[in-house]
């Protein structure tokens, strides 16, 4: 309620009136506060609840894309609610900025905009105004992503003499009589396959720019760039193997099979190689390949150079390689804490409930030297792991004459017994991690485009998801961004970088060209 205090009434009657006007407003002000206030805790609650849901039983999970969905929905809802709260005093109830408020990233362009008072005196007393500071403030802005066309103009010369021509050749196009620059390709193919957008989709959002380009365009495209990447990948993946300590996993990967109407299932093979925890001096690297179907020979010809320690999961195509005798297998210890983990939720089991607090007792030792040396690893784990080990064989061992042969549990400690060796494995290297989470948390990003573009085309699109994935992960596990990394390359490649050079393009050893002054 605005009052203009300059017209007050003089009826005391009227004056009573106006304060209980008052009152009741303020009353029902209270009230509306109250009820949102109520609505942002009731929001806090769900998202609190969703949040606990992920790590609840399996089957009680909520899906990872859904999940962030739903969070997204409900933290607009409390935004909305949140607007409708009367506004703090801006100086004296001004929250302390959390760290990553303070600053915006420092690399990003600044453009001032000055907000200046309207007169040059002062509106009290008329006196001149003079500069003693100034306010700052920053809010992040975006400009959306928009297309140009570069003209390439190559004048040409006549010689009056001998009335010869002369002209520039003709820049090379990365795809023949194609219309996009690398540029282009590079966020055609990022956009697939770092950020799972489906190039139909991405024609969608190209049109509403007022550019017409065809999905089968897009595809072109794709093929293309992944011609000129191909190189760069086989030298990514001879890299890897030429390791002596890497992870091996594989993951489905669902394929058109036009013949019979529906799709059949490939397999997209990752090795990777991380030696960070140890303080290695070699960079991440994670390299994909694909082939259409699982049978063992697929590994064992892609690590066929390789030799030292291997570190994978259950899958018998990669046990049959420790009969070369010049690879040794490294198992998973967190296969086998899910298997017990699966069993303790279900059943509630006092036995799987123990090797889970065994297990976790091996973690916190691998937590506490995360970073150190390999040797000084080893040196930690003789000390600390080594006893643990040496007491959860025999236990596991007495556990099983106890309990049902043909049971889930009975299986969780046959599936531990029965590799044991190999679980032991990190106990003599430093190298050696107890698990196998970074090729799983390479998998990660090829199971969420599944659920994006559904399936591959051909064996050929497959192939190229191996291709362009291999660089951008491992573009991003070297803190690199992969837009700029492959519309680079592309170009580098395009202006005829030495195939000699190549290892210059692999994204650890890659710096952009910075343009001339």
């Amino acid at each position: 309620m605005n009052i203009d205090l300059a017209a007050l009434p003089s009826d005391v009657n009227a004056l009573h009136q106006m304060v209980r006007a008052m009152a009741a407003q303020m009353a029902g002000d209270r009230n509306e506060i109250a009820n949102a206030r109520a609505e942002v805790e009731k929001l806090r609650l769900i998202i609190q609840k969703l949040q606990r849901s992920q790590f609840g039983r399996r089957s009680e999970r909520l899906d990872d894309g859904q999940l962030a969905l739903g969070l997204e929905d409900l933290d607009a809802d409390i935004a909305q609610v949140e607007a409708r709260l009367p506004a703090p005093d801006t100086e004296k109830n001004k929250p302390e900025p959390s760290p990553r408020q303070r600053r915006l990233p420092e690399h990003l362009p600044r453009e001032d905009v000055t907000l200046d008072v309207e007169a040059g005196a002062c509106p009290h007393c008329s006196g001149a105004l003079h500069l003693i500071g100034e306010s700052v403030s920053e809010i992040l802005d975006f400009v959306p992503a928009r297309f140009r066309v570069l003209r390439i103009r190559r004048p040409k010369y006549g010689c009056r003499a001998c009335g010869s021509i002369h002209q520039a050749p003709a820049p090379e196009r990365p795809i023949t009589k194609g219309m996009a620059s690398p540029g282009l390709l590079a966020h055609v193919i990022t956009s697939k396959y770092c950020d799972h957008t489906p190039l139909y989709r991405q024609a969608q959002i190209f049109a509403r720019q007022g550019v017409e380009i065809e999905r089968s365009t897009l595809a072109n495209w794709v093929g293309g760039a992944c011609w000129w990447l191909t190189p760069l990948h086989e030298r990514l993946a001879a890299h890897v193997v030429a390791s002596t300590k890497i992870f091996a996993d594989d993951t489905p990967v669902p394929v058109l099979d036009p013949g019979r109407g529906r799709t059949r299932t490939g397999r997209l093979w990752v090795y990777a190689r991380d030696d960070r925890p140890w303080a290695g001096p070699d960079p991440p690297a994670a390299v994909y390949l694909y082939s259409p179907d699982r049978r063992a020979e697929r590994p064992a010809s892609h690590l066929k150079t390789f030799h030292g320690i291997l570190q994978v999961d259950g899958y018998a195509g990669f046990e049959r390689l420790a009969a070369r005798g010049d690879i040794h297998l490294a198992a998973c210890w967190a296969h086998v804490r899910r298997k017990f983990y699966d069993v303790s939720e279900a059943t509630r089991s006092p036995i799987a409930g123990e090797a889970l607090r065994r297990i976790a007792e091996l973690y916190a030792v691998e937590t506490s030297i995360c970073g150190l040396s390999a040797e000084q690893r080893q040196q930690v784990r003789h000390q600390l792991s080594r006893p643990f080990i040496a007491a959860l064989k025999p236990w596991l061992e007495t556990e099983l004459g106890r309990i049902p042969d043909r049971g889930p549990l009975a299986e969780a400690i046959r599936y531990a017994l029965a590799r044991w060796p190999a679980l032991c494995l990190f106990l003599a290297d430093g190298r050696v991690e107890m698990d196998n989470n970074p090729v799983e948390r390479a998998i990660r990003p090829i199971a969420l485009g599944r659920k994006n573009h559904l399936f591959a085309g051909s064996d050929g699109g497959a192939a190229r998801w191996a291709i362009v994935c291999s660089l951008v992960e491992t573009a991003k596990l070297n803190g690199v961004e992969p837009f700029a990394y492959l519309k680079d390359v592309l170009q580098r490649m395009l202006d005829g970088h030495p195939a000699s050079l190549i290892d210059e393009l692999l994204p650890w050893n890659w710096r952009p060209i910075t343009p001339a002054n």
